[in-house]
């Protein structure tokens, strides 16, 4: 099934202004370092979300309205589609809607965290990644996907919190000291479970949830491109969400890196039944 709409076979699709979610695919692959594909992963989630229930964890995200905004333009320059991205999620706040962006590789986080930084009262990052992304460059890239966290702590001052990491530099260790970057990486998670509150009270109320699908487990999540051993399994990773949003309001997210393959199904679904969960914590932090 061939459809540019989140959850269509549930909803009709809402108007800007009246939806509650403004899904925001950007089919951006210009990085990317290991195996190929992420442009075709928001078509491919939005492909797989018709499959999903409208029911999710007892919320109906699409009671509120799901708008999907047509895919970015990704030609031409990087900084042209970061400000193409920053300008839909922009759009998104004007309308009182929740961003939902839909990558592509992980740099397109960084249009949305600057629409929201010029919009929004301070917020901090919470990443799931198997990776910290705090490269200041990557095979002579400063906007690498690996180095979108990097330029989010140095380039935009942003508080950041990261779980599941399991592939790390040294360069990316002593950052995160520098940047106070507070972290709970895979071996600890393992080690020690999922805390029952993760974040302190110092880190800001609001989040932004950046879920790069490789923090995900590789047998469950093998449809990316750096799919790592030792990540999260699904109930591990929504009750760590569900933990960190606890008192606080989750204003935007994005799900990246999907790279489908070819006939396995159950990846894309993953990555959709992830969307449309994170969406219903987002639903549950904003009406309390």
């Amino acid at each position: 099934m061939i459809t540019r709409h989140f959850l269509s076979s549930e909803y009709a699709p809402s108007a800007p202004e009246a939806a509650g979610f403004h899904v925001i695919p950007a089919p951006l692959e210009r990085s990317v370092s290991y195996g190929g594909g992420t442009a075709n992963g928001p078509a491919a989630l939005l492909a797989a979300s018709q499959q999903l229930e409208a029911w999710e964890n007892g919320r109906a995200p699409g009671e509120s309205g799901f708008y999907t905004a047509p895919p970015i333009d990704c030609a031409g320059t990087l900084e042209a589609v970061l400000d193409r991205i920053e300008e839909a999620v922009r759009y998104a706040v004007a309308c009182k809607a929740i961003p939902v962006v839909l990558g592509g590789e992980h740099i397109v986080s960084l249009g949305a965290l600057r629409a929201l930084g010029k919009s929004s009262a301070p917020f901090g990052i919470l990443q799931i990644d198997a990776h910290a992304d705090l490269r200041k460059s990557y095979e002579g890239n400063p906007f690498s996907h690996a180095c979108v966290m990097f330029r989010a702590v140095h380039d935009l001052g942003l508080p950041l919190a990261q779980f599941a990491v399991r592939e790390l530099s040294q360069e990316e260790a002593e950052l995160r000291g520098k940047y106070a970057v507070l972290h709970y990486d895979a071996d600890m998670l393992a080690r020690e479970g999922i805390p029952r509150s993760p974040l302190p009270p110092t880190f800001p109320r609001r989040l932004y949830v950046s879920f790069d699908l490789d923090g995900l487990d590789a047998s469950l999540m093998p449809a990316t491109g750096t799919p790592s051993p030792g990540g999260l399994f699904w109930h591990d990773a929504i009750r760590l969400l569900t933990n960190c949003a606890e008192d606080r309001e989750i204003l935007g997210m994005d799900i990246v890196e999907l790279a489908p393959i070819q006939g396995l199904h159950h990846a894309d679904y993953t990555a959709a039944k992830l969307t449309h969960t994170l969406m219903s914590l987002a639903l549950a932090t904003k009406h309390g």
